[in-house]
């Protein structure tokens, strides 16, 4: 559970939640704020707001990554290619507020936004996506 300092501000107030933008080639109801590592062994971080009912569809990344939910809940599938395409990989995995997940470098998974999300994304190093069919 967070601890405001200031009991005034919350995820609905604080300016960290401001100054989104929307992204060319990216899934409807997407924005986020970013700021691009200096360190080339560093961190790329961004604060991600997803619309309720917006999804995004079976992709990987080029590295480890971490998702921090702020407000909302979401799910994602992972799946495993196989000679018919690609299939699910076990059951869902639901992340609600105050969950933390992770997921490992080329590992192919979506995510679907059930509520309306506010999250802290973490990938190693530069961040990266690859569509996956």
């Amino acid at each position: 559970m967070s601890k405001d300092i200031n009991q005034e501000v919350s995820s609905e107030t604080s300016a960290v939640w401001r100054n989104h933008v929307t992204v060319p080639d990216t899934p409807k109801g997407f924005t986020l704020r970013t700021t691009y590592p200096t360190n080339p062994d560093g961190a790329e971080v961004m604060l991600e707001r997803w619309e309720a009912g917006s999804e995004e569809p079976p992709h990987s990344h080029p590295g480890d990554d971490m998702t921090i939910v702020v407000e909302g809940k979401m799910s994602i599938q992972f799946f495993i290619r196989s000679e018919t395409g690609l299939v699910p990989d076990g059951e869902k995995v639901i992340l609600n507020k105050g969950d933390t997940g992770y997921i490992k470098a080329g590992r192919i998974h979506d995510a679907k936004y059930i509520e309306e999300c506010k999250l802290v994304y973490v990938h190693d190093k530069a961040f990266g996506f690859s569509a996956e069919n």
